[in-house]
């Protein structure tokens, strides 16, 4: 099972480093998660740089993709040539996107009569791409979910994870990276935006 999270540059280190470490904590010889990038190195918005470690066509090729946010999503998306290369398919995929994320999916038409979340300075951007934004963390269609505010960053990889996976597995790795003394009620938060948009599974 491969999750690609894409990584554009300028990227917001909480979308595609939070996932990252969240899905890490599934501990499975067959799980493996990949920071993905048309480029061999990026650097976020504050200056972090990190190194690719798959390019967008073996990310195209995952069982799950996620698409992180930045601060210049609108010069990705404005790339015809970069655009061509995201051959994305919700039939034999799962697909998520985190605050201008969802720009990408939108642009890539696979936001089409659904509606989707994102941040607040990303929202007239999706709107006008055609999708309406609603006011809540996470929203889900099918094999595609959708995150609005960066910290939406652990409802998203719990998604993916319970999809994937199972729910157990979700709240596992939701529990150890959730704060002390507040463990309860983080996870009953988490299970509260996910638990409608996981197909028929169910709390054990």
């Amino acid at each position: 099972m491969h999750i690609a999270i894409l990584t554009f540059e300028g990227f917001n280190e909480l979308d595609s480093l939070i996932a990252y470490a969240i899905l890490n904590r599934i501990r499975r010889p067959d799980w493996r998660v990949s920071i993905a990038s048309p480029a061999a190195r990026v650097t976020s918005m504050n200056g972090l740089v990190i190194d690719s470690q798959i390019d967008l066509q073996q990310a195209c090729a995952a069982d799950a993709v996620i698409v992180g946010s930045g601060m210049r999503t609108r010069e990705v998306v404005a790339d015809e040539a970069l655009m061509a290369q995201l051959r994305l398919d919700p039939a034999r995929q799962l697909l998520a996107a985190q605050c201008s994320g969802t720009l990408l999916l939108a642009r890539l038409g696979l936001l089409y009569g659904v509606a989707a979340c994102t941040d607040l300075t990303s929202k007239p951007w999706v709107e006008a791409a055609g999708v309406a934004v609603l006011d809540q963390p996470l929203f889900a269609h099918g094999n595609v979910a959708t995150a609005g505010g960066c910290l939406a960053s652990t409802y998203l990889a719990a998604w993916v994870i319970a999809r994937l996976v199972g729910l157990d597995e979700a709240r596992q790795a939701l529990h150890y990276v959730a704060p002390v003394g507040e463990k309860v009620q983080y996870l009953a938060r988490a299970m509260a935006a996910i638990g409608p948009y996981l197909q028929g599974r169910t709390e054990a």
